[in-house]
């Protein structure tokens, strides 16, 4: 086993496709200490800045201070907390415009809330039809789910797939903001189809949940969209910039969440305090600061693009449209992207080279994020080193 393991890791290798952690030294923020050197990053999810900001930091330590370190069981047993159910019901606020009546359950991770969405709702009986360009943990929940698993990547053809499927029930499930592309899944049409074909519709709202729509509610708000169909997941480590996630839905999708999904039963819940910082976040994301922060994101993300796209169109690589603090740069070449990183790294500039299997071969790119603590200067440093790579 070893041996082959030790092969499989040297071909790897071959590949330009080894990953390598950095060591931060310092809090998350545009300017870091990353393996003992000061760094210009854009590579974090951290998306309004929240992550260090001194009100979420005190209602942290607050938090603590209520609660204690750990929450001592799972939700189900004692690790329930008060201010577990205050999130929640914050959270079912926040998305009842959205999902009439709607409930919310708070996870520990993104990736246990949809493993529990796509498991509980795709059972036996269910066929789910996953987009081609989903999360991991959407991938991984479909292939776990008991149901018939098909892989859609268009409206066109979803549309054939749920015309001729015969299962009594129907599960769509979708990124909102792709992670590695930073467009907006066609949600509207998608919602359209779940109506049409009665089935449910759960959107991965990771990358949008603070930063789009009125205040920060996410994509679903920001597109308008309402009904009992949409089932919403959201991660509160990104914009939020704690940890967690949440999954919000019509009563008795939740109320079967919690009877039968296994990421959630089994598993000790995440820290009150974690939970208690939360709302201090969520009451900044909709607030007078929230849009400030978003209106920042904005202006930093029309910099970016107006001072890349001349370099770029003439290297002959990619910039896609994006509305949101992703922005990738699509290069191609694995060993293309990663010497691009590296020069950006001697340069004092961290920005990851993101590779096969995260993303398609042939479109290895770097994955640039924006934060709102990153000032117009930062940008500019950021295209001036770019450019003036060879």
């Amino acid at each position: 086993m070893l041996d082959y393991l030790q092969q499989q890791l040297r071909e790897r290798e071959a590949q330009a496709l080894t990953r390598v952690r950095r060591q931060a030294g310092t809090p998350t923020a545009p300017r870091q200490t990353i393996d003992g050197r000061p760094m210009l990053a854009f590579c974090s999810n951290d998306y309004l800045g929240l992550a260090q900001h001194p009100k979420v930091v005190a209602a942290l330590q607050e938090g603590a201070r209520r609660y204690g370190a750990g929450s001592g069981a799972s939700h189900l047993i004692s690790g329930h907390s008060v201010a577990h159910q205050q999130l929640e019901d914050r959270l079912a606020d926040l998305n009842a415009p959205c999902i009439p009546g709607a409930r919310a359950l708070s996870f520990s991770t993104g990736y246990m809330a949809n493993l529990a969405a796509v498991t509980a709702l795709g059972g036996e009986g269910t066929d789910v039809f996953s987009e081609r360009l989903n999360h991991a943990c959407l991938i991984d929940g479909a292939r776990l789910a008991r149901g018939r698993k098909q892989v859609f990547a268009s409206v066109d053809e979803l549309a054939d797939q749920l015309r001729t499927s015969t299962a009594p029930r129907k599960l769509i499930a979708t990124d909102a903001v792709f992670s590695m592309d930073g467009h907006l899944a066609p949600l509207a049409e998608l919602l359209a189809l779940a109506e049409r074909h009665d089935a449910l519709l759960l959107v991965d709202d990771a990358h949008g949940f603070g930063v789009l729509g009125p205040q920060g509610r996410g994509s679903l708000a920001h597109l308008g969209l309402r009904s009992e169909r949409l089932v919403l997941m959201g991660t509160l480590g990104k914009a939020a910039g704690v940890a967690g996630a949440f999954v919000a839905a019509h009563p008795v999708v939740v109320e079967w969440l919690i009877q039968t999904a296994r990421s959630y039963i089994f598993t000790t819940a995440a820290p009150p305090a974690l939970a208690h910082a939360l709302l201090a976040s969520l009451d900044l994301i909709a607030g007078e600061e929230g849009e400030r922060r978003r209106a920042q994101l904005e202006l930093l993300q029309a910099q970016l693009v107006d001072g890349l796209q001349p370099w770029v169109q003439a290297r002959g690589w990619q910039l896609p449209r994006s509305d949101t603090p992703i922005q990738p740069l699509v290069v191609g070449d694995n060993q293309d992207a990663l010497d691009l990183a590296a020069r950006l790294d001697a340069a004092g500039i961290r920005v990851p080279a993101i590779r096969p299997p995260t993303v398609a071969p042939g479109t290895a790119r770097l994955r640039i994020t924006l934060c709102a603590d990153h000032t117009a200067d930062d940008v500019q440093a950021l295209v001036a080193a770019l450019t003036a790579c060879p």
